[in-house]
């Protein structure tokens, strides 16, 4: 079994790379993991624009992303201490830091959470008897590299 997980399924790198965590702190290899390459990427973004589009993600009621961003937060706090050590390993944070970035990443699932349920977009004022609102919606699908520094935080 591969440890790159696209579209469903668990799966190796196209490339066969591979590439050692190392922990900052002391430099002792912490795991090898694949790495993934431009290949991979492709399909990791043809399988979200996919769900985004064909499976009408973008238009899943408010209530139910909020409920899944809800669990997400749920989950980061359920195993909070998992998580930060993993994270110091990686990062070289104390275990300290590592829980205030957790508790920091859970924090912003819980705000997108909430803004969810909210009335969406702005109201403009265009004149008397006349309301026009700029609402936001999802636009797509995008690929990043994370920074070093808070990856976990970054890509949440």
């Amino acid at each position: 079994m591969g440890e790159l997980y696209i579209d469903g399924e668990w799966t190796q790198a196209a490339s066969g790379g591979r590439r050692e965590v190392v922990n900052p702190y002391d430099a002792t290899v912490i795991t090898t993991v694949d790495e993934a390459d431009a290949t991979d990427v492709d399909r990791a973004v043809r399988a979200a624009r996919r769900a985004f589009v064909e499976e009408d993600w973008a238009y899943v009621p408010t209530r139910r992303r909020a409920d899944l961003l809800l669990r997400v937060h749920d989950l980061l706090l359920r195993d909070k201490e998992e998580i930060a050590r993993t994270e110091t390993l990686d990062t070289g944070k104390t275990l300290t830091e590592a829980r205030i970035d957790v508790d920091d990443v859970a924090n912003a699932f819980r705000y997108f959470a909430e803004l969810a349920g909210k009335d969406g977009g702005r109201v403009v004022d265009v004149g008397p008897d006349v309301l026009s609102r700029v609402v936001y919606q999802p636009v797509g699908v995008c690929a990043l590299i994370a920074p070093w520094n808070y990856p976990l935080l970054q890509a949440s």
